[in-house]
């Protein structure tokens, strides 16, 4: 189901069928150094995870992440959208993309659609973002998006020295 739409991309739930494209997201080493090992090693266990994560919670809350599509061409590049941690308090903004696609900008065009949904139609009150201290990139892209370093804290579920940030939208 379509969420978003931008001038280059669109934003859509994602569905078990994206199974190999989730499967190859989370085990590139980019992903594996700054968010983590899921444990996802086969594309049955990818499909697992879609229905229980975020599938199962776009059904619960009316919102998960998303896969990122190019529209010109529908190639899933990676993944933006909002996320409900039993460990933060308030929902955070979540993207990883592919490294083919670094540089082009489509992050930051998904992520300030993200952020303008959760205000906008959502009516989310408050945004946090977290992110590896050593991830330039994403700092540099919660920053632009306007997210205030919060503090630095070690977080569940794999114990990772984090940075949160936070944003008030409403």
């Amino acid at each position: 189901m379509k969420i978003l739409e931008t001038e280059r991309l669109t934003l859509r739930t994602i569905e078990a069928d994206d199974a190999v494209f989730y499967h190859t997201l989370i085990n590139d080493p980019t992903w594996l150094e700054y968010i983590g090992d899921k444990g996802i090693y086969t594309v049955e266990a990818a499909r697992k995870a879609i229905i229980e994560g975020p599938f199962a919670m776009q059904q619960k809350l009316g919102f998960s992440l998303y896969v990122m599509e190019r529209k010109d061409d529908g190639t899933p590049l990676g993944m933006c959208g909002l996320i409900k941690r039993d460990w933060l308090p308030d929902v955070d903004i979540g993207y990883a993309i592919r490294p083919a696609h670094f540089g082009q900008g489509y992050t930051y065009e998904a992520a300030a659609a993200v952020v303008g949904h959760a205000r906008d139609q959502l009516r989310i009150a408050r945004l946090l973002g977290i992110t590896d201290p050593g991830n330039a990139r994403s700092i540099a892209l919660l920053a632009k998006l306007g997210l205030t370093f919060i503090e630095h804290k070690v977080l569940p579920p794999d114990n990772r020295p984090t940075n949160i940030y936070r944003m008030d939208l409403l």
